[in-house]
């Protein structure tokens, strides 16, 4: 049984989701699918054409990857990286070819086709179970890692197993695969947990209009947003489902540079995202800036987000030891404690300098990050590491410098602060180029406006937003 469809797109049919079903009969056992489109490239900038799978029953994958030829097969026993294997059960299934970038200029012409065969089904062994939520330290400590990485299940130039072992060979604790619109990695990256690494998987919504990681998802979320199903629910549905949604790279370039990398929901402007990327390791120069800005406009709005990095590695050459990772206080080395302390706030950002963030009051002991103070005045104390020579230590608060100094390796500094001068308070250290080296998440100072919106299990009355929206 063929299916073959040719149909031509201009500019004006960007940002699209074009349905194309078709039917399968009992008894088939091979899918086939070849998409291909021309031109692949218009001027400077590349067409950007998707391929997205439903059988009757729901997702089967998605083929989030450059170039204009893209070659599907699946069956019981196995499938194209990005895609399901599994049977073909019969009934209405929808190709779904997904428009990220028609340029201007030169109509977009592509041709579908479609093969299903018939034969003996392909033996396919039961696959291992998942490992259950492995606890690979439990002793309280700060633990390294990334929180966004890419393998050839989407746009990557490598497996899951590269990537893993190129964070073994960073000494780092932690690695976390969230592929472009697809779950399919998700088995194999679970299985690559090892006495010291702990894999972590999610999947980063790669929108027409932005991109979002949802951390800890394991079950394929659908990132077609449209009236009926607008980002602010689909990030209250992340929530709910108590894993983390961060916005990423907001500020990078968008189409044609990065085909829906800047960040354009109105509707979550944060609304009720608790998470965002303020620094990108792959990011164009000055956009981690720019993320750092639109970060301390929202956090002087009332919302409390909780800052992170990623490498948005997609081959080994991008992670290296001077990749920013995410340094994260937690009770265990282990899936749920991890977890929790993102949502918590309660890690920092660095490219190598070890920092210790924390602040009294005459009515509290010691807090961290993410956490709130109490009392009419509160003593702030840094202490750093690892911090080359002529770098540059600046206290944020309220997003502008409450001090900058220069500073030697290591040492420390305190000062005080009341809730009358600032809400919140952050460290930056950068060098003497002004590039970022490290950076704190917040300590809060009660001035009676803020919800403690951060709970186990996400955002308390289901919204992050300010006091006085409420």
């Amino acid at each position: 049984m063929k299916y073959q469809v040719k149909n031509t797109l201009t500019a004006h049919d960007v940002k699209q989701h074009i349905p194309h079903p078709f039917e399968v009969s009992p008894g088939y056992t091979q899918l086939e699918l070849t998409l291909h489109f021309s031109p692949a490239q218009v001027g400077n900038f590349h067409n950007m054409l998707t391929l997205s799978l439903f059988d009757p029953t729901g997702f089967r994958g998605a083929g989030h990857r450059g170039g204009n030829m893209h070659r599907v097969a699946l069956n019981a026993a196995t499938a194209t990286p990005g895609y399901l294997p599994g049977p073909l059960p019969p009934g209405t299934w929808l190709a779904q070819i997904d428009t990220h970038l028609i340029l201007q200029d030169e109509p977009c012409r592509y041709t579908l086709e479609i093969s299903i065969e018939t034969g003996h089904p392909p033996r396919r062994d039961p696959p291992p179970p998942l490992p259950t939520s492995p606890v690979l330290n439990p002793r309280p400590g700060w633990y390294r890692g990334d929180l966004h990485a890419h393998s050839h299940h989407s746009d990557a130039d490598w497996t899951p197993a590269e990537l893993v072992k190129r964070a073994q060979q960073l000494g780092w604790d932690f690695v976390t695969l969230t592929d472009h619109n697809t779950i399919s990695s998700i088995p194999d990256m679970l299985r690559l947990t090892g006495d010291s690494l702990l894999t972590l998987v999610g999947m980063e919504l790669t929108t027409f209009r932005g991109h979002a990681l949802c951390l800890g998802a394991r079950h394929w979320i659908d990132w077609r947003i449209t009236p009926d199903h607008p980002m602010a629910e689909v990030a209250r549905q992340v929530i709910a489902q108590n894993q983390i949604f961060v916005i990423a790279h907001p500020r990078d370039p968008g189409d044609p540079y990065c085909t829906g990398c800047d960040w354009q929901y109105p509707d979550v402007m944060p609304g009720p995202a608790s998470h965002i990327e303020v620094w990108n390791h792959v990011s164009p120069e000055g956009c981690t800036d720019r993320a750092l800005a639109l970060w301390y406009i929202w956090l002087n709005q009332g919302y409390r987000l909780v800052a992170t990095t990623g490498s948005d590695a997609h081959f080994a050459a991008q992670l290296t030891p001077d990749s920013p990772c995410n340094v994260v206080y937690a009770e265990a080395l282990s899936e749920v404690a991890v977890w929790r302390a993102i949502r918590q706030g309660r890690l920092y950002l660095s490219r190598a300098p070890q920092l210790e963030f924390t602040a009294r009051t005459p009515q509290s002991g010691p807090v961290m990050m993410g956490d709130t103070l109490t009392g009419s005045s509160a003593d702030f104390t840094i202490a750093w590491t690892g911090v080359p020579d002529g770098a540059i230590l600046r206290v944020i608060a309220e997003g502008r410098p409450l001090q900058e100094m220069p500073i030697g390796p290591e040492g420390n500094f305190t000062w005080q602060m009341s809730p009358a001068q600032a809400r919140w308070c952050l460290v930056e250290i950068r060098d003497q180029g002004n590039e970022l080296l490290a950076l704190t998440n917040p300590i809060y100072l009660n001035r009676g406006r803020f919800h403690p919106e951060l709970v186990e299990g996400g955002l308390s009355k289901g919204r992050n937003q300010p006091e006085n929206e409420k």
